[in-house]
């Protein structure tokens, strides 16, 4: 399926759709460009606010950007890689059967999946500045990360790989 699909499918069911990028095997590019995918696009979404910001604050916009840049391109995956592995090892202290490739591809597929959410805040946040649409936008997106983690933690530590 396109990734597009997926997403949208995501939103029905995300425990169905972690299944089946896992019945599709250990592909650590796979996980590794899901990943990156869901870096750059935060990224993308964060550039409006970063915009609004510069202009209110009369600073620079590229050295914004470019810290910006290297914050999700390159630290956050890191950071990704390591929740990833403690969310597998909180989830083997409660019962869980999967491996670190499940635990990983959860975590970086809800981040994928739940993006459209992210451009959209990012949108709010460019537009309207802060306040109550932003923040409603900001929890919601969190509900449905949280919710497309934890369904897909749980279906991947359900299946042993």
């Amino acid at each position: 399926m396109a990734v597009t699909t997926d997403i949208l499918a995501s939103y029905r069911g995300p425990g169905r759709v972690v299944a089946r990028l896992l019945t599709a095997g250990q592909r650590e590019d796979r996980a590794l460009a899901i990943l990156m995918a869901g870096c750059v696009l935060v990224f993308v979404a964060q550039l409006p606010r970063l915009a609004r910001e510069a202009h209110l604050t009369g600073q620079e916009l590229n050295p914004i950007l470019g810290g910006s840049l290297l914050a999700w391109v390159i630290i956050a995956p890191l950071l990704f890689y390591i929740l990833a592995a403690f969310s597998h090892v909180i989830a083997r202290l409660f019962g869980g059967r999967g491996g670190w490739y499940g635990a990983r591809l959860a975590l970086f597929w809800a981040l994928l999946a739940s993006t459209p959410l992210l451009l959209l805040h990012g949108l709010v946040a460019g537009l309207i500045g802060p306040g109550p649409g932003r923040d409603a936008v900001g929890l919601i997106w969190l509900a449905v990360f949280l919710w497309f983690w934890l369904s897909g933690l749980w279906q991947a530590e359900r299946t042993r790989l």
